[in-house]
């Protein structure tokens, strides 16, 4: 059994009666292992002489059942916890294809601040995604590709995609790309996207994928961190009927990246684009390429990608996720928590630049043999129906999709989405912030018609995939609006307060931890594994600490309350108030700045910066405050543009000299009752030069 903050280091010949020889489970799959058939479909349970018993719980898990202690969804929860080597090893043997097995199951802990997880065990995740289910259901559709122009669709079939996968990645061997390299991927959602993530996955390369909307310099940023000497992206992009100059861009961040050795462009349109001495036209080079490419065996502590997500310092973080750890819990998770069946169609809408489509658009769904949506344009394009006329287009079985596009279609009324048919719907999901009441409602009662299950998920880039979630609990268990609800199976969570002490009772209030290690969190900062325990070991010891605060209900029902430091949550997107800053701090005429978070209808959270000139300047304020929304547009993308640019004379300080932007955020949130003693500032005028400021430019807007 793990303890909280216990150290664990597991070999697998130690599980007594649960890896016992007489184990039918681990007779069957061993079995299966010595076949070495790295291709080979997992056998199905039913075949190791299993009871057929079922566990109380909204989706079967048929590993368990052998298990008489096991009869509900709460009994496998805490079996979960109690005894998570018996639980996640049973998941990776059933869920996974291993060309070598694993001989332990964990090793370390929160303290240490290093986990591994099935080391000694070798796989391939393009084996997982792709070549196991081609013997059985290679004529299946893999992937819908709904693209921007509106009432298009292209579908692409597990062995359609096996052979973009094969040609991309002799492409990517045959021009130097070798296993743990790290390949830029600037791309718009597409199937070219998601054959170039698995081709790096079935040669060993690490892939780092970069949101198609961030500008050179942030893409530069990203490369040069990663060292990557391959970015991969497309000539243009299309969105919402416009067109994005993907190519222009990346011209622009090579410029600044000698890392760089070479440039493959995919071609989305017709247009053509200058290409360089780097650069290959890989629409071209794949061509004459073999759709038959090796497989590169992974460790399963082999990094499968990296992906940057912004922290409350200047620079991104490039978190990075393990092989074997980050599949199975996606692929758990997502069955599990959307109760996905064979033959769904599953329609997460995310982008791929995000770990919301690296989880749930493309590892979680394939490797479970799914078919998965690719969302090529906007909520809006044409017009606010364009995701229900998709829903009847494509009948889609499951939407999951952010509390943003929720606010912003109830504001374009119910007609949009009455005049499509949506019965095909069975869950609707939902990520990125906190769902608020009116928008569940309305997702309920309107887009599922009162007869879908609403799957609220919290989880971050570092934790894999879903963390809490109404789903999966015992059948027919309530669904609580505006709140995630229940950890997951292995998840066991804690909230500690401002000493970081643990706070106990079925109620509270705290910083939300997690405090015993699971396969899917990240393993390090790229480069920065300092970094890495100083923003998520260090402030609570021995747990994991989420950066989010969160209040238990009744029941142990958990409620994200929002991030506890200065990153802001925007449209479901993590945008660090420090990037922000810096760019801001770059303009000659800016003495400084500070930028916070504050309630926004759509957004959930808009950007408020608060500016400092310099003396002598010579441009006009509205000059100014065009110049600085370019030059954030320009460093960092149109995400991260402020909804409000306040100027003011000096920023509220405490007499040792620290920014309190706990007022600062009083003051955009129009909580002006709640400021507190302002006397023991240093300047305590500015803050009523600040309110008075403010409430002139909320006037005006």
């Amino acid at each position: 059994m793990m303890a909280s903050h216990g150290r664990l280091s597991l070999v697998l010949p130690n599980f007594g009666k649960y890896l016992s020889s007489n184990n039918p489970l681990l007779n069957c799959t061993t079995s299966y292992m010595r076949t070495g058939q790295s291709s080979a479909r997992p056998l199905c349970l039913s075949h190791c002489g299993l009871s057929s018993r079922n566990i109380s719980t909204t989706t079967d898990y048929p590993e368990f059942k052998d298990l008489e202690e096991i009869k509900t969804h709460d009994n496998l929860y805490k079996f979960s916890i109690n005894k998570p080597e018996v639980f996640w090893s049973r998941l990776a043997r059933s869920r996974l294809t291993w060309s070598k097995d694993f001989t332990h199951v964990m090793k370390g802990d929160f303290l240490q601040g290093k986990m591994e997880w099935f080391t000694g065990g070798t796989l391939n995740a393009s084996v997982n995604c792709i070549d196991r289910h081609l013997k059985t259901h290679g004529d299946k559709v893999a992937l819908i590709w709904e693209r921007d122009e509106p009432g298009t669709h292209s579908v692409y079939t597990y062995r359609k995609l096996s052979e973009m996968v094969g040609k991309i990645g002799n492409l990517l061997l045959k021009s130097g790309v070798k296993p743990g390299d790290r390949v830029a991927i600037y791309l718009p959602k597409s199937p070219t996207a998601v054959a170039t993530m698995l081709a790096c996955a079935r040669i060993g390369a690490i892939h780092s994928v970069v949101f198609a909307g961030f500008s050179a310099d942030a893409l530069a940023g990203r490369i040069n961190d990663a060292q990557a000497e391959t970015v991969v992206t497309a000539n243009q992009a299309v969105r919402g009927g416009k067109l994005i100059e993907l190519k222009k861009m990346v011209d622009s961040a090579v410029t600044r990246c000698p890392c760089v050795k070479r440039v493959l462009v995919y071609n989305r349109t017709e247009a053509k684009v200058p290409m360089g001495k780097l650069d290959i036209d890989m629409t071209k080079a794949t061509l004459g390429e073999s759709t038959d490419c090796p497989v590169v065996q992974r460790a399963s502590e082999d990094t499968l990608f990296m992906l940057y997500t912004s922290g409350s310092t200047g620079s991104p973080k490039g978190i990075t996720h393990s092989t074997a750890g980050y599949l199975l819990y996606s692929n758990v998770t997502f069955k599990h928590v959307f109760d996905y069946r064979d033959g769904e169609k599953f329609g997460c809408v995310a982008d791929i630049g995000w770990i919301t489509g690296h989880s749930y658009v493309l590892y979680g769904p394939l490797s479970n043999g799914g078919t998965t949506l690719l969302f090529e344009s906007t909520p809006v394009y044409p017009n606010a129906g364009r995701y229900w006329e998709m829903v009847e287009r494509l009948k889609l079985d499951h939407i999951y999709l952010a509390p943003t596009s929720l606010r912003l279609l109830l504001k374009s009324g119910d007609e949009f989405v009455k005049k499509y048919d949506r019965s095909s719907l069975r869950k609707l999901g939902c990520v990125g912030e906190p769902l608020n009441h009116e928008a569940w409602e309305w997702y309920y009662n309107v887009v599922g018609e009162r007869r879908c299950d609403i799957i609220d998920t919290w989880w971050q880039t570092e934790t894999g995939g879903v963390c809490i979630s109404p789903r999966p609990s015992e059948l027919g268990a309530e669904i609580i609006p505006g709140m995630p609800m229940r950890a997951m199976p292995g998840i066991k969570l804690g909230l500690y307060d401002s000493e970081g002490k643990e706070v106990k009772g079925e109620t509270g209030e705290g910083a939300l931890c997690i405090c015993q290690p699971w396969p899917g969190m990240a393993r390090t900062i790229y480069n920065d594994h300092d970094r890495f325990l100083k923003t998520y070991l260090k402030p609570v010891p021995g747990v994991y600490y989420t950066g989010d605060g969160a209040h238990r209900h009744k029941g142990g029902y958990y409620q994200i309350t929002g991030r506890m430091d200065d990153v802001l949550n925007v449209s479901g997107h993590r945008l660090g108030t420090a990037e922000i800053e810096d760019a801001l701090d770059d303009h000659p005429d800016v003495a400084e700045s500070a930028v916070v978070g504050f309630p926004h209808d759509i957004k959930g959270e808009g950007i408020y910066a608060y500016v400092v000139l310099k003396d002598g300047r010579t441009l006009t304020k509205k000059e100014l405050e065009k110049q600085l929304k370019a030059l954030i547009k320009s460093k960092i993308g149109g995400l991260a543009l402020p909804e409000i640019i306040l100027f003011t004379p000096s920023l509220p300080r405490t007499r040792s000299g620290k920014i309190m932007r706990r007022i600062l955020r009083k003051v955009a949130s129009n909580k002006f009752d709640e400021l507190g003693d302002t006397t023991t500032l240093s300047e305590p005028e500015v803050v009523d030069f600040i309110v008075k400021k403010h409430k002139e430019l909320t006037e005006e807007k």
